[in-house]
């Protein structure tokens, strides 16, 4: 009887012993699914101004550059937090109608597209995270700006504006 007691009781203990890690390893592996990952980080070493129509400057940006056809692929994908004056540009060899989206983007952003002579030509504001929905130049640009979503609301930046680039 107490041989029988005695591994009643020791299996009771590794039972329970079991159980805590079980529930210690799952808390675990339950925060790691809940921490958010860091996603992209992009430098910012170049600068454009925004120009008002009567020439006066409106912002200044800090920008990555997306001059590769893989650059312009990637983008701003899988980025999480970007500085309020920062942003990245597009560059493109001609300038005919563009159409960007927002698949697997998480930002919300402002898309500015920009004809050859530098004038902006039409501005999609605070673009919705990860649609597939289509957003048309709608005139020939040969740059396309991308900035936070409410960033040429902001700053009062319009079609017709220009950009300078500063480098």
């Amino acid at each position: 009887m107490q041989l029988h007691l005695k591994l009643k009781n020791t299996f009771g203990i590794f039972l329970l012993s079991a159980s805590l890690l079980t529930i210690s390893c799952g808390n675990k592996t339950d925060k790691a699914k809940e921490a958010p990952t860091q996603g992209r980080a992009l430098e910012f070493p170049n600068t454009l101004t925004f120009i008002h129509n009567n020439g006066s400057e409106i912002s200044t940006l800090r920008y990555a550059s997306a001059a590769t056809p893989d650059e312009r692929n990637q983008g701003l994908m899988n980025v999480r937090s970007m500085p309020q004056d920062a942003g990245m540009v597009f560059f493109f060899d001609v300038a005919e109608e563009q159409s960007f989206w927002m698949v697997n983007t998480i930002l919300p952003l402002d898309i500015i597209y920009v004809g050859a002579d530098s004038t902006i030509v039409s501005i999609y504001h605070s673009t919705t995270p990860f649609s597939d929905k289509s957003l048309p130049s709608g005139k020939p640009a040969k740059f396309v700006v991308e900035t936070n979503g409410g960033y040429s609301i902001n700053y009062d930046i319009k079609e017709g504006n220009k950009i300078r680039f500063n480098n």
